[in-house]
């Protein structure tokens, strides 16, 4: 043991003479502050007794990575903790148990296979956006304003607002669940504002526009996309929800069509107006196909049908209509035809009304009818003499 006032110089000249691994350098004066010199480079440490009064040996630096006043500022700050009662030993060693971010995504994303029907975008969200930035950091270093910084930065950059808040959004669903398992105890995405956005489309087809369209799918190479849009558009189904619909579910003689599952987790019933039903009789079967819509040549569902879509829009000039426009559409024009939203919601499976509401701008001429045929009740002039 090696005792003498630890000093930068001496920091810089220390090593460790042949024969030996390592030499320990302590600090004069008692203070346990001390140099640990190997072979290949030295380290300081603080000594302290924890609260138990055993000898501790806590790191502080490796030397050169900090400079000489910084480790002693340190070392002291660790020697005042243990002084006034703290086990900054214990500290650390907490410390490192805390998992890396990488280890925490790991759970996550097998919790979430369990039950998640949109898996696939919670796995690509973390993977691709959440694990690049975070994932080797500990839970304890991630800092609620570096993370408001990180997510500022990529609406910065170009990134849709609502990719923006579903990541945000998966991010924080990590520490809840980090917390529930007791892995550690807080959540720096918590308290991050959402950033209010608009993400609702106003593109409806009308008449015309439907009639180019159907025109369009009847040119395509996919035998099925007439059937698909036409159905589509019709029952205001979601894509994935047609796509994957079996013969089973459909009741020809009640012109009903059962959804097992949805994407709000539950049940519903489409019904299904004559249009729609002089589509599904025309419909091939396939033997031993289950599915109403099944792409003939593999017999299974369609895992998309982007290309035949792209071309039939192009073909009809509405290069700016979405697909999920058609579900759109299709509340358009039954709220138009006088149909009360409360009663479109429960069409299209909405589960709250609130989701209808959306379309509530489109019910104008209802509404106006509603307002006259009531002043016409009233049967009183009140701009008489006005």
């Amino acid at each position: 043991m090696v005792v003498e006032k630890l000093t930068a110089q001496l920091a810089r000249l220390a090593y460790c003479p042949e024969g030996k691994t390592r030499v320990n350098i302590y600090d004069e004066g008692g203070t346990g502050f001390m140099l640990e010199v190997r072979r290949n480079g030295s380290t300081w440490y603080q000594r302290v007794r924890d609260p138990s009064g055993r000898l501790r040996q806590i790191k502080v630096a490796t030397n050169g990575a900090i400079t000489f006043e910084q480790a002693k500022k340190a070392a002291q700050k660790i020697r005042s903790e243990a002084v006034l009662g703290g086990d900054p030993a214990g500290r650390k060693e907490k410390q490192r148990a805390i998992p890396l971010y990488a280890d925490l995504a790991e759970q996550h994303l097998a919790h979430a296979k369990t039950y998640q029907r949109s898996y696939d975008s919670t796995e690509r969200i973390i993977n691709n956006h959440v694990l690049l930035r975070w994932g080797k950091k500990r839970l304890d270093e991630i800092k609620q304003q570096d993370v408001a910084k990180w997510l500022a930065d990529k609406r910065a950059g170009g990134l849709a607002p609502a990719s923006v808040e579903k990541i945000r959004t998966m991010f924080s669903r990590s520490f809840v669940l980090a917390m529930q398992w007791d892995m550690f105890d807080r959540n720096p995405v918590k308290d991050i504002p959402r950033v209010k956005f608009n993400n609702a489309r106003e593109r409806y087809l009308t008449s015309e526009e439907a009639e180019r369209l159907r025109l369009a799918c009847e040119c395509s190479s996919n035998p099925q996309l007439k059937h698909i849009v036409g159905l589509l558009l019709l029952t205001g189904a979601r894509k994935s929800e047609l796509l994957n619909a079996e013969w089973q579910h459909i009741d020809l003689v009640k012109r009903s069509w059962r959804l097992p599952m949805t994407k709000n987790g539950r049940g519903r019933h489409v019904p299904l107006s004559k249009p729609a039903m002089d589509i599904i009789n025309q419909l091939p079967k396939f033997a031993g196909c289950p599915y109403l819509l099944p792409n003939p040549s593999s017999l299974k569902p369609y895992s998309d049908i982007k290309r035949a879509w792209q071309q039939a829009r192009k073909l009809a000039d509405l290069d700016d209509l979405h697909l999920h426009d058609l579900r759109h559409s299709a509340a358009s024009f039954m709220i138009n035809a006088g149909i009360d939203l409360y009663t479109v919601g429960r069409l299209i499976g909405h589960v709250s009304v609130a989701s209808t509401t959306r379309y509530s701008h489109l019910a104008n001429d209802t509404l106006m009818a509603a307002a006259e045929a009531g002043a016409a009740k009233l049967d009183v002039s009140w701009s008489k003499g006005v």
